[in-house]
């Protein structure tokens, strides 16, 4: 865009060598470029998933992941600390005869393949059986496009179709009101071409291509959609089981998730002997904690997940990946119907029969403006003002208050303990069974989210139980009663 040539054009000016994408690129494969070409920064131009208005600049340090709070704090500082700026961009041939600006492309694309295609456990398989998997593909306009289709066709997924009216980049999102595949309104049109080409898969990924959303076929011809959560446990499931299968699960393994994300992960990891890390909401927290486990010697990172549809594997790149998640979740539904015999609904079954069924939700809540933030303090305010013991007739166990860094016991000793992770404005209460809810005031936006994890016996208890513990929340934060939870 003019806008990445400008932001290059600036950096030579002030003699930093940029380099600069020919064409449009998804944001995971400038985390990857930053470590492959031993660049000291990155820079991302985009809205991501969200309106067109909100184009802006995304900030990567030299580990490839994005600058972490401290580090941001620190630019901000130096930017506020200058009272003039003059800014005299280098003009673009200077730029290229000084090397101070250089085009990349095919070489950085061809590396990244390189490294994502050798996730795959099964090469074999999808080579001989890729085309029995039929998928249809979304990249809703962004730049995920080009590197999905090759990263999936050239293992051997030969049954892939991408929806084409909205193959083409285009900043209008002409034919999605939101483009972000945590929302199934973004599916339309790839359900219209899956029931055309009996696909078992739907996939989309959003403009900037760091998340990734999936539908997925069920018994009476129909779409299901997958909630990030869900998409989480099958890929960590899969990589898990497998690996262990082939004897490539190593001593030190390592998961990482968000405290938002479902408490499934922690269960499923536990029955394999590998270690979790909870980290804050945002993926840039599951990057500082694999670049610190690898710093510091102290696991091998597997799998990192958010559920709200980022995902991660290998030790190249420092973000959410929707590349790679593509080409996890094309491959464990290749797996299971080829060798199980099995969809991912009811490999969902087989986990939940295993580990208990963990249903979840999130509900976000608009307030605008001065008001909007000052009601959105006075929730947060009355939640730790009153000490909740249980919701929808479930025991809770402990509270943990990230903003002061404390926990504590609300059963047995009632004690307090410390929390290593940085301060952050979110409440978190866990119940005696396992499952969560969660308060958090969103950080981009004038939404203050609750998300729900919650433990039934069985899934059609869920519903009831959601309304319950709802119904109790809004009793302690004393909602108005327009306002919807």
């Amino acid at each position: 865009s003019c806008f990445a040539k400008e932001a290059a054009l600036v950096l030579a000016a002030n003699g930093i060598r940029a380099y600069l994408f020919k064409e449009l690129r998804p944001t995971p494969e400038l985390s990857y470029a930053v470590r492959h070409l031993h660049a000291i920064a990155g820079i991302v131009i985009t809205a991501s998933h969200n309106p067109k208005e909100y184009n802006g600049y995304k900030v990567y340090w030299e580990d490839g992941g994005q600058v972490p709070p401290k580090r941001a704090e620190e630019i901000l500082q130096r930017i506020q600390s200058r009272h003039e700026w003059v800014i005299y961009p280098l003009k673009e041939e200077e730029a290229l005869s000084k090397g101070l600006l250089q085009y990349i492309g095919e070489e950085v694309d061809q590396a990244y393949l390189k490294d994502v295609k050798s996730l795959a456990l099964y090469p074999d398989l999808i080579r001989e059986k890729g085309d029995k998997l039929s998928i249809v593909y979304t990249p809703l306009h962004g730049a995920a496009n080009m590197l999905v289709y090759r990263a999936l066709q050239e293992l051997g997924f030969s049954s892939l179709f991408t929806v084409p009216e909205q193959e083409e980049p285009d900043s209008e999102f002409s034919t999605v009101p939101y483009p972000n595949p945590e929302d199934i309104s973004t599916f339309e049109l790839a359900r219209k071409y899956g029931m055309k080409r009996d696909a078992q898969l739907l996939i989309g990924t959003d403009p900037d291509g760091d998340r990734l959303g999936a539908l997925c076929r069920t018994p009476e011809g129909d779409y299901k959609p997958l909630s990030g959560n869900q998409v989480g446990i099958i890929m960590l499931y899969y990589l898990l089981s497998q690996k262990k299968k082939l004897g490539i699960l190593p001593k030190d393994a390592v998961v990482i998730k968000t405290v938002a994300s479902t408490d499934l992960a922690d269960v499923i990891v536990k029955d394999f002997g590998v270690a979790v890390e909870n980290v804050l909401t945002g993926f840039k927290f599951i990057a500082e904690k694999e670049k610190e486990m690898e710093e510091e010697g102290t696991g091998d990172f597997q799998f990192g997940f958010e559920e709200s549809c980022g995902y991660l594997a290998g030790h190249f790149v420092r973000d959410k990946d929707s590349i790679i998640g593509s080409l996890l979740l094309a491959e464990a539904t290749l797996y299971y119907q080829e060798i199980e015999g099995k969809d991912l609904f009811q490999v969902l079954e087989e986990i939940y029969g295993k580990y208990g069924y963990f249903g979840d939700d999130l509900v976000s809540i608009t307030l605008e403006g001065k008001e909007g933030r000052e009601q959105m303090e006075k929730i947060m305010a009355n939640l730790r003002e009153q000490e909740v013991t249980s919701l929808g007739g479930m025991p809770v166990s402990h509270v943990d208050d990230y903003l002061i860094q404390k926990g504590k016991n609300i059963i047995g000793n009632k004690k307090e303990y410390s929390l290593t992770l940085p301060p952050s404005n979110v409440l978190r209460y866990s119940f005696v069974g396992g499952g969560f809810v969660m308060a958090r005031p969103s950080g981009t936006e004038p939404k203050i989210k609750f998300y729900f994890n919650l433990k039934v016996s069985n899934p059609q208890g869920f519903p009831g139980l959601l309304s319950r513990v709802k119904s109790d929340l809004r009793e302690y934060i004393k909602l108005p009663e327009y306002v919807k939870i």
